[in-house]
């Protein structure tokens, strides 16, 4: 029986020490070994309570009695030592009662808070993964790599929305940052993303989709609401489609290593701003041949700023930091835009890096060109019927998409060559 108790005991006291924080001890000690040196304790005992203070802010309330318990043990001992007045002593033991025991409080209301927040935390993780679902390393034919920062790290989820679905028509994506903050933000951010969604699949036409989102938000968003987003697909081999509503220009990489801005030809307003002018959005069909990227990112990265008021050059350090590897790009792209900031956005950044690994021998070469043009079917470098011809193939059979577009391309569509940087 008494090997029980004493196992029993032994327990008690190793789950004290293992939640007792180290750091208060050891001040408590420093306090101690001072006392004995230099005497005088009725000066030093006082400072016996930051001990339990210290502990409310590094241990739970089990931590800040114990260490509550042994700073008054110790205190006890060197004032009857040094012979201090016993209503001093009683004063002093009183105190460090009284602060052991706010502590203690304040240590069970910080756990309290700091679990809410993990709950908290794990709710909205659970939502940004139902909102912007995680981007496999392969989608189709191409390497993808998604970095994402919001601007308030406790939500992880912010306005700035990306999504990469391969459907029928090929792969396709949408990079977007909704105008506004906060909850309001988030729900713009899922709307949109859900009608991309549904829409990537059903319709053949990749302005179809832009339309689609363009009603949904029509009939959804306030007066002064509205979403700047880039569209892409890529309906067969070599070929990628842009529309950009408002958007940062995306960045083009060449297989040289050069760094290309993908302007609209005809700038279009962002989404939900389209009743307030006669402006639409363009379809640019640009080549994209084997080795090429393409980077797609909200403002939060370009309007970064250092200490000096100066923006983040993301296509100098797009350049600077180019791989085969996407994944490895944003990573030390966002590392180094973090050492830019100093540490912290203070807005939603996004990232999306698209490559197009070497591709299969049957795969046909298209020249690199790139072609914009209007809404109208008539004057669609891609025709409707070429995009649903070659939506069978999807973009993984490059060389027969390629044959099917070749046969329906129309002529009457000026291409014009996209220029690289000297």
């Amino acid at each position: 029986m008494s090997q029980v108790r004493n196992h029993g005991g032994d327990r008690v006291v190793a789950q004290l020490a293992a939640g007792t924080p180290a750091l208060p001890v050891l001040i408590v000690s420093v306090i101690v070994l001072v006392a004995v040196v230099c005497g005088a304790g009725t000066i030093w005992l006082p400072l016996l309570a930051a001990g339990p203070a210290l502990a409310a802010t590094t241990g739970g309330p089990r931590g800040v009695l114990c260490v509550g318990l042994l700073a008054a043990v110790l205190g006890a001992t060197l004032g009857t030592r040094d012979g201090v007045p016993g209503h001093e002593l009683t004063a002093v033991l009183s105190a460090l009662a009284a602060v052991t025991l706010a502590s203690g409080l304040a240590s069970a209301l910080r756990g309290r808070r700091e679990r809410v927040l993990a709950a908290v935390r794990s709710v909205a993780e659970a939502a940004q993964h139902a909102l912007l679902k995680p981007v496999p390393a392969t989608v189709g034919p191409f390497q993808v790599a998604v970095r994402y920062s919001a601007a308030a790290a406790e939500a992880r989820i912010g306005g700035d929305l990306y999504a990469l679905v391969p459907t029928p028509y090929g792969v396709r994506l949408i990079v977007g940052d909704v105008r506004g903050k906060g909850l309001p933000a988030v729900g713009t951010a899922a709307l949109v993303l859900g009608v991309f969604r549904e829409a990537a699949y059903d319709e053949p036409d990749l302005l179809a989709v832009v339309d689609r989102i363009e009603r949904s938000l029509a009939r959804n968003l306030g007066v002064d609401d509205f979403v700047t987003a880039v569209v892409a697909g890529y309906p067969q081999a070599g070929h990628l489609e842009v529309v950009n509503c408002g958007h940062a220009s995306p960045l083009l990489v060449r297989e040289s290593g050069a760094v290309v801005a993908v302007e609209p030809a005809h700038p279009a307003p962002p989404l939900g701003l389209r009743a307030l002018t006669d402006e639409t959005p363009s379809l640019q069909v640009l080549a994209f041949a084997d080795g090429d990227q393409l980077l797609l990112y909200t403002d939060g990265v370009t309007e970064a700023r250092n200490h000096g008021r100066e923006f983040y050059p993301l296509a100098e350090g797009l350049a600077r930091h180019l791989s085969d590897e996407p994944a490895g790009t944003l990573t030390a792209l966002h590392d180094e835009l973090l050492t830019h900031v100093g540490g912290r956005l203070h807005d939603d950044a996004a990232l999306l890096l698209l490559r197009k690994p070497a591709a299969s021998a049957s795969e046909a070469a298209v020249p690199e060109a790139v072609s914009d043009a209007g809404r109208g079917s008539g004057s669609r470098s891609v025709s409707s019927r070429s995009r649903a011809s070659a939506a069978g193939a999807g973009a993984g059979d490059g060389s027969r998409a390629a044959e099917k577009a070749e046969g329906t391309a129309n002529p009457g569509i000026p291409v014009v060559a996209l220029s690289e940087p000297e």
